[in-house]
């Protein structure tokens, strides 16, 4: 099905319909977004003479709810101007306009009468062919469908994005029975390639397969935590970052989300799941029913498992929620002898074996959890999915786990997993022990750098679809790698293209990740053709690995930090002059080193969701790794008129001044992070090495040149006193401590070029030896170690 969306119409403008609204405009997708006329004035409207009849009053509810939406934290939308490609209106003087669009989307309260109307409207308006879907959690598309017309029919599907739209990647398809297939075959593939999602196909049962194995994991656990006398806090550090799972792990988790959704989608599969094995177990237990009875809802209700409160000296403090006693206390510290055995375990999937041995009640907890996980999710094939994978996929994208049921399951192996179920009683669908008499020992496999699944009615495997699009390391990590030291790996992704993977904690940037990317360019150089820095985890880097930093400036090994940053440096510069293509593919955050690595590099292909900067200055030091050179070099070159000089170059002081973090990577062109014309933005993640390969070979088609030698307008004397004018009325102003304002001077002294008595050209060379001036001597002050230790044990910049 060829289809190109230019235009969508979303029905409802609630936070699922407006959130999924301003992700369409996040694609360059024009929106018409519409909701219900008022049927009575608000005060406000009363006092200024409206009437039902005028159109700020017929489209106030829409336009409420959007710009509600576009003041919601985390934001929406990829940058605010993106806003301007949704247009508002209502579903009365509006609703013909539909006939424009290529897709509709209704997101209306989750009732089959109204979203029946709502149905019947769009079919006297919309053009034959359009595609018409529905964000409903679970209402079965028989009913909502029923009396449509048959090409109707034909082009409807639920489409469930999960909340917030922006930001989770989960989209479930779930075709109507009489849905034609290349009208699923269009939105799967659409899904995954401009909205960035994992798109996965599910079938019309209740809450689909995200929420109905999610919901059933969560209510496992509600039912486990009184059998185990377990508080709130201990089951969120068992099921958060320890398994791969969020932060906010269970308990935080509902509080966001809030405890009433969590209980409408339970008393949902409970009422409309009879015949579920675990069908009791979406009863609600006791403490949540008085929860519910006391409006402690979460987030929403302004306490629910956890509580904020402000102590007697003005500190704020989380408080916990005792199940018992239904009181509130301070939130305690927890640990485990199970947990504390995988400290030192980096990846998550081999802590599973350790942590299903544990002889605590952390190790009965995960035996117990992980046995009516894997039983559950055997058991819903095929009755929610017929492939296993796609259960997996559900819950990567939808409840941000690491690992799927299957996965999990494969780490502590199959035939464990199954003497977990039966120790716990529990009922196991027949094909997993089938597949075992098979000869088939995992769920997945690796071969020839594709991954399969164990594909259950041919009792053999079969390649996951949807790999050629993507590189994806974890399969390739084995038999690709052609050097590597305990900080970094260089793959060779073929056609001569190099990428080295960053492989420290936290991808921080130390002497083995410099060491890789010279190795690199050396080979390439020599034997290959071009290098892409680039990994597939969550987070890109944190940038420089400030332990090592601050352990050189407490010893006061000033020459091996002199020589450490210039090695820094010298690298950077690799990157930009070496005479073969260089690229990065960042992701998540992407901070300080990361960040000039990227400024450096011949062209970047960043995720949406990158979040990057030149964070240094919340550590009490200016970016020395050739960021502040480059933004100096940036502003100089977008220096068009003398009137502006000054001002190009003040806003990237204040940039690397206020720390600024861009909260995608569209941002990351305003903040002067990327470039237009040069840098590119992917919407799917998975996507970026296979698109920084395909960039890198038609770069080496077109004819790459090696980059020369910059020069660099500065204007000495002449932006200084601006500088130190500005830094002088910060802190007159207290809005900046005398140490803030030494380290903006010296930021200053860097981007003026020193106190040159007139504007002149200079290397790039001359402003990084001023970088590593003003970083050495900053490394010499009490006030800068306080701050790198803060941020080393808190994660937090300290103001001192």
């Amino acid at each position: 099905m060829k289809k190109h969306i230019k235009k969508i119409a979303v029905i409802g403008s609630g936070i699922m319909g407006s959130g999924i609204a301003c992700h369409f405009a996040n694609i360059g997708v024009e929106v018409l977004l519409l909701d219900i006329v008022p049927n009575e004035l608000n005060e406000k409207e009363k006092s200024q003479g409206l009437t039902l009849e005028s159109k700020s009053v017929r489209n106030r509810i829409v336009n409420n709810s959007l710009v509600a939406s576009l003041k919601s934290k985390p934001s929406p939308i990829y940058k605010q101007v993106f806003s301007s490609r949704i247009s508002t209106g209502n579903l009365e003087d509006d609703i013909a306009k539909i006939a424009t669009v290529d897709w509709i989307i209704e997101v209306v309260v989750e009732r089959l009468d109204i979203k029946q109307k709502v149905f019947e409207l769009i079919e006297k308006h919309r053009t034959p062919g359009t595609i018409i879907s529905s964000n409903t959690s679970g209402i079965p598309i028989q009913f909502m469908n029923k009396g449509r017309s048959d090409d109707f029919q034909a082009h409807f599907a639920v489409t469930h994005f999960f909340n917030p739209p922006r930001y989770l990647k989960l989209f479930e398809v779930v075709p109507g029975p009489d849905c034609k297939l290349e009208v699923v075959d269009f939105l799967m593939s659409y899904g995954e390639r401009f909205l960035g999602k994992t798109a996965v196909l599910a079938k019309d049962t209740p809450a689909f397969i995200g929420n109905r194995i999610g919901i059933f994991g969560i209510m496992s656990l509600f039912h486990i935590v009184k059998e185990l006398n377990l508080t709130i806090e201990e089951v969120d550090k068992l099921t958060g970052p320890v398994i791969g799972r969020p932060k906010s792990a269970t308990f935080r988790t509902v509080d966001v989300v809030g405890l009433d959704t969590l209980v409408h989608v339970a008393d949902g599969l409970y009422k409309n799941c009879p015949n579920d094995e675990a069908h009791n177990l979406f009863e609600l237990p006791e403490f949540v029913k008085k929860l519910m009875e006391n409006n402690w809802l979460g987030n929403k209700t302004k306490q629910g498992f956890y509580k904020k409160e402000v102590d007697d000296k003005g500190k704020k403090q989380i408080l916990a929620l005792n199940l018992d006693t239904y009181e509130y206390s301070i939130a305690k510290k927890i640990k485990f002898a199970s947990l504390e055995k995988t400290k030192t375990i980096a990846n998550v999937i081999d802590r599973f074996t350790i942590l299903i041995k544990g002889k605590d009640k952390a190790g009965e907890f995960y035996r117990k959890t992980f046995a009516a996980l894997f039983a559950y999710s055997a058991n819903r094939i095929p009755e929610i999915s017929d492939e296993l994978f796609r259960i997996d996929d559900a819950m990567k994208a939808g409840f941000g786990w690491e690992h799927g049921p299957f996965q999990i399951w494969d780490a502590i192996g199959v035939e464990k997993g199954i003497e977990l179920i039966k120790n716990e009683g529990l009922t196991l669908n027949s094909w997993v022990e089938e597949m075992l008499i098979s000869g088939t020992k995992s769920f997945y496999t690796v071969s020839e750098d594709v991954e399969n699944y164990y594909d259950i009615p041919s009792k053999s495997n079969s390649k996951k679809p949807g790999q050629d699009s993507f590189i994806i390391l974890n399969h390739i990590r084995e038999t690709k790698t052609i050097w590597s030291n305990k900080e970094a790996a260089i793959q060779h992704l073929g056609d001569g293209i190099l990428n080295i993977e960053f492989q420290s904690k936290m991808n921080t940037i130390g002497g083995g990740v410099l060491q890789a990317i010279n190795k690199a360019i050396d080979l390439a150089e020599e034997e290959y053709e071009a290098v892409i820095l680039g990994n597939q985890a969550a987070n890109f880097s944190v940038g420089a690995n400030l332990a090592i930093v601050f352990l050189l400036a407490v010893e006061q090994e000033y020459d091996e930090l002199n020589m450490s940053t210039k090695m820094f440096q010298d690298t950077v510069m690799r990157l930009r002059y070496s005479s073969v293509p260089t690229l990065i593919t960042p992701r998540g955050m992407s901070f300080g080193g990361a960040c000039e690595m990227s400024m450096h590099v011949d062209k970047v292909i960043a995720a949406a969701e990158t979040y990057t900067g030149l964070v240094e200055f919340g550590v009490g030091i200016i970016p020395a790794g050739g960021g502040t050179k480059e933004m100096t070099l940036r502003a100089s070159e977008a220096f068009l008129k003398d009137d502006v000089k000054l001002n190009r170059l003040r806003d990237r002081f204040i940039n690397i001044a206020m720390a600024k973090v861009a909260t995608s990577a569209h941002e990351a062109f305003d903040l002067g992070f990327y470039q237009e014309g040069k840098d590119l933005v992917v919407v799917n993640g998975n996507r970026q090495i296979a698109t920084a390969k395909r960039y890198a070979l038609q770069m080496l088609e077109d004819g790459y040149t090696q980059p020369t030698p910059k020069k660099i307008k500065v204007l000495g004397q002449q932006v200084l006193g601006m500088f130190r004018v500005g830094t002088d009325s910060l802190e007159k102003g207290l809005y900046a401590s005398e140490h803030d304002k030494k380290i903006a001077n010296k930021l200053g002294y860097i981007m003026a070029g020193g106190d040159l008595s007139e504007p002149s050209y200079v290397s790039e060379q001359y402003l990084l030896d001023l970088e590593r001036e003003a970083i050495l001597s900053l490394l010499g002050e009490r006030k800068t170690l306080e701050r790198i230790q803060f941020m080393l044990k808190t994660g937090k910049p300290l103001r001192n």
